[in-house]
């Protein structure tokens, strides 16, 4: 049994669809593009942060040794006294400051605007040599 449907149609594409899938794949390419390039800025930058200040003191007791005070600046350079020192300098001051005195106290000033990498740089190469008792200091208001 044969059924007539009448005229013999052309099959054809629907555009309408067509248009719908490339737009979505537009907006797809489009959307991740956008996050891949916010990816590489934010590792580019730093955030611009002021550290807060402190109202309250303490008090050190005199029988504990002097600490070893490491001072950062805004660029990241790293002192200790008036004795500038590069990371790889730092690393072997430290490592002779843990042989000599295992327990001397580490005192971390750093500059308002410094990098929090450089301070957590520092952090790292104090807890690597077995420097436990380190402290961060504040500015008084």
């Amino acid at each position: 049994m044969r059924i007539e449907l009448g005229d013999e149609e052309q099959p054809e594409i629907g555009l309408i669809a067509l248009i719908d899938c490339i737009f979505f794949l537009l907006m797809f390419f489009m959307v991740a593009t956008s996050f891949k390039q916010k990816e590489t800025q934010q590792k580019d930058k730093a955030i611009p942060i002021t550290l807060p200040r402190s109202a309250a003191t303490l008090k050190l007791q005199d029988a504990a040794p002097d600490p070893l005070v490491i001072q950062v600046d805004r660029a990241g350079q790293v002192a200790i006294g008036d004795e500038k020192l590069s990371l790889e300098a730092l690393h072997e001051r430290l490592r002779d400051e843990a042989q000599r005195q295992p327990g001397r106290p580490v005192r971390i000033e750093g500059d308002g605007n410094a990098s929090y990498q450089s301070i957590v740089h520092v952090l790292d190469l104090c807890q690597f040599e077995g420097l436990a008792n380190i402290a961060m200091r504040a500015r008084r208001e």
